[in-house]
């Protein structure tokens, strides 16, 4: 009973009402010239559809016409040639082939334009089914739009070389010769308390590539999705996701998706991505896609992990898996594979002899090289003795209630695409046969997944359209395996700078490390966001270890006082308010106390207010009214919060961002640099949060034409993105392209600046 209400959490097949439904309402859509939510709904459509018909055709035609709105010509063209292979009606042709002609004018292929144009007069006089003055209108504006390409000259693909400078600047200088994926400047350690680690060869500058990783198994995360209801309106979601913008397989940003056929969930970016994931491991998630919504990205993750494995020795594997069960602790390696030394000598002394009968650092190969495989998935730490044993039991029901699933759906899925010099005749029955094998690897990945999963994140673009000033914010995407990044021991002040392109890691030093030193990364809670007790606490009971970084030593030694972007202050004097459940002013010449559960009881109060007011800022209305409820809380907030409290610092941006939607650049301006030292202080002035509101301030400064305080701004916002990012970083190359048009303008008087 459990496994059947599993399967029914959500409805992934196509759906024979969907597609009119979401047809329509993204006509809606278009209608107020909301082109890109009529994209998505338009793609919504195409998910539910069944090829060859006329619903996916029409959907296609439609969306279509969204993108060629939207200026995406060279998609517009993709998804046209889409509706016409899934039979779009002879009788609404006309439209869809002028808009393709029009997209081939502007991209200035006049000659395809042409001869579709010649096709259609053709067409059109023989069946006279266009009156005379549409077609001569339509015509004439074609005619238009081929002089105006032709008085162009050609445009120099600018773009395209920028987009290659970025992958270039991610490739990796040197590759290690013991560890695929990383840099020449680490090497691969063990220590017997903290494990495997990456330790620096050479003294590294800050911005150097240290590690850059495809992972090796990713899942998009599906995004909060509510219970179903009984309606319309809940049945088919409107709503856009992730997983409506990004693709399934390689999380590239996508406008116009390519569904699978078989069903509504998963979409791609391409018709490569469609084929390269189904032959894969979406052939074997197709059909239980509403069971894996249902269990969660982990079980999903660890699920395809384990299809990924026979892309790689399946024997070996098998091998390997049978061993573990035959372990006491079916779910830890054997202990003549736990963690030893390797033979390499920081301090230039002799090393030890190379020869040794002592097997090499769990998860390399026979040669002693770890790289970026199964193999090195398999070796990552589940942690089982650590696990509560309710987490495990709810991970081996979720893998049995798969297993079951699979075993129903036959296990054909699970022996394709085997390496050629697999005998196929001889596996097929040892798979088949030996189901519980595999259902232990999945298993070991879910108890794996809590301490080892990295969560792959992108920067999304927030506020409302009208925006002129655009704010970012990063959000999880995806959930990945990276072997070699997990070799990476956490600090809460780490030394190094991850951010992902697509599936993606890339390693970044964010400070000088000197030879010797441990290459860290943070595991999620970092100095700038948590108290010292919540750090402990969380890596604790996710990490299964305590702490002992710098920033924890120093942040024990402190830990009364607090950090300042959480600091009430004495509203007399104005000195930080210290103690526990009375707060005491920390001025010797001041009396002043105060309640904790009181300031507690206003800081809430105030939150609330700044919600309000941020609420009318994202709908792009009220902007005075909106004003005055930020200055009001700007008053408040003197009165007992310290000046830089992280509430004060959203006071200052949000004002920043009303004054911007309304011209006034000066006090835009103004009110971001307040918000920029509460940055500075809560995490530091080369920290990537420093960069993205440098990023900000450089836009103000370029909208209101303060040329030299933009120039010097971009100069400061370039050299901390360029640490963290390289030069294919977004922000950058809008960057410079601002620093260009600046420096192109011709000399202006002296004056005052905004």
């Amino acid at each position: 009973m459990f496994l059947k209400k599993l399967s029914r959490g959500y409805l992934v097949g196509k759906d024979p009402g969907a597609p009119l439904f979401y047809r329509e309402e993204g006509n809606k859509k278009f209608q107020e010239k909301d082109y890109m939510g009529a994209t998505v709904l338009y793609t919504k459509g195409v998910s539910h559809s069944r090829p060859n018909t006329d619903d996916i055709s029409l959907c296609y035609a439609n969306r279509s016409a969204a993108l060629f709105r939207l200026g995406q010509y060279e998609t517009c063209l993709k998804d046209i040639t889409r509706a016409q292979m899934h039979g779009y009606p002879e009788r609404l042709q006309l439209k869809m082939m002028l808009r393709k002609a029009e997209c081939l004018v502007t991209l200035g292929k006049l000659q395809e334009a042409s001869q579709i144009i010649s096709d259609l007069e053709s067409h059109f006089t023989d069946r006279q089914t266009v009156a005379a003055s549409q077609f001569q209108i339509l015509q004439s504006t074609l005619c238009r739009l081929k002089r105006k390409v032709q008085e162009k000259d050609n445009p120099t693909e600018t773009f395209p070389a920028a987009l290659t400078t970025g992958f270039e600047d991610m490739n990796l200088r040197e590759e290690n010769e013991q560890i695929s994926c990383a840099s020449s400047s680490v090497t691969l350690c063990t220590n017997p308390l903290k494990g495997r680690s990456l330790i620096a060869t050479k003294d590294i500058l800050p911005g150097e590539l240290l590690v850059r990783e495809e992972a090796f198994v990713s899942v998009l995360n599906p995004g909060e999705t509510p219970p179903r209801h009984d309606g319309l309106e809940s049945k088919w979601d409107t709503r856009v996701t992730n997983g409506d913008l990004y693709c399934h397989r390689c999380l590239k940003h996508t406008v116009a998706m390519v569904p699978c056929d078989g069903c509504s969930y998963a979409k791609y970016c391409s018709q490569e991505c469609v084929q390269q994931a189904w032959d894969l491991y979406h052939s074997a998630e197709c059909s239980l896609g509403g069971l894996l919504l249902t269990l969660g990205v982990f079980c999903h993750t660890a699920l395809r992990a384990t299809l990924l494995a026979r892309c790689e020795d399946v024997g070996n594997v098998t091998r390997k898996l049978c061993g573990e069960i035959s372990n006491r602790d079916i779910c830890l390696p054997k202990s003549k594979n736990q963690v030893q030394t390797v033979s390499h000598d920081l301090g230039g002394e002799s090393e030890k002899n190379s020869k040794t009968d002592e097997p090499p650092v769990s998860g390399c190969d026979i040669n002693g090289k770890y790289e970026s495989n199964y193999n090195a998935v398999l070796h990552l730490l589940p942690h089982t003795r650590n696990h509560s044993p309710e987490h495990k039991f709810l991970c081996a029901l979720s893998v049995a209630a798969l297993c079951r699933q699979l075993e129903a759906a036959g296990l054909q899925t699970l022996t394709t695409n085997l390496k050629s010099s697999q005998p196929k005749a001889a596996v097929v029955p040892a798979m088949c046969q030996e189901l519980h094998i595999w259902g232990v690897a999945m298993l070991r990945h879910m108890l794996q997944l809590q301490c080892n999963a990295q969560a792959i994140t992108t920067i999304q673009q927030t506020g409302s359209k009208e925006n002129i000033v655009t704010d970012s914010t990063q959000v999880r995407l995806a959930t990945g395996l990276f072997p070699v990044v997990s070799l990476l021991n956490h600090s809460c002040s780490p030394n190094t700078s991850v951010s992902f392109v697509s599936t993606v890691a890339t390693v970044r030093a964010s400070q000088q490390i000197g030879k010797g030193q441990e290459i860290l990364h943070c595991y999620g809670p970092h100095e700038s966001r948590m108290g010292v007790a919540e750090r402990q606490q969380k890596l604790r009971s996710q990490y299964f270890f305590d702490c002992d970084c710098l920033a924890c030593q120093n942040g024990k030694r402190r830990a009364a006082a607090g950090p300042r972007w959480e600091a009430f202050c004495c509203h007399r004097c104005g000195e930080l308010m210290q103690g526990d459940d009375v707060l005491n002013c920390g001025s010797a010449s001041c009396t002043e106390s105060a309640s904790r559960d009181r300031l507690v009881s206003r800081l809430q109060d105030l939150q609330q207010r700044v919600g309000k007011a941020q609420k009318l800022l994202r709908n792009g209305k009220l902007t005075e009214r909106a004003i005055q409820l930020l200055s009001g809380c700007q008053r408040d907030a003197e009165s007992f919060l310290s000046a830089e409290h992280s509430l004060v610092g959203e006071i200052e941006d949000a004002l920043a961002q009303a004054y911007a939607a309304l011209g006034d650049w000066h006090k835009s301006a103004a009110h971001l640099q307040k918000s920029l030292r509460v940055v500075e202080v809560r995490h530091g002035p080369a920290s990537v949060e420093m960069g993205h509101e440098l990023f900000k301030l450089a836009q103000i400064f370029f909208n209101g034409f303060a040329i030299p305080e933009a120039l010097n701004t971009i100069q400061k916002a370039e050299k901390v993105l360029l640490v963290h990012y390289g030069r294919g970083n977004d922000e950058l190359q809008e960057l410079q392209k601002m620093k260009s048009c600046l420096l192109d303008l011709p000399p202006v008087p002296e004056g005052p600046a905004v």
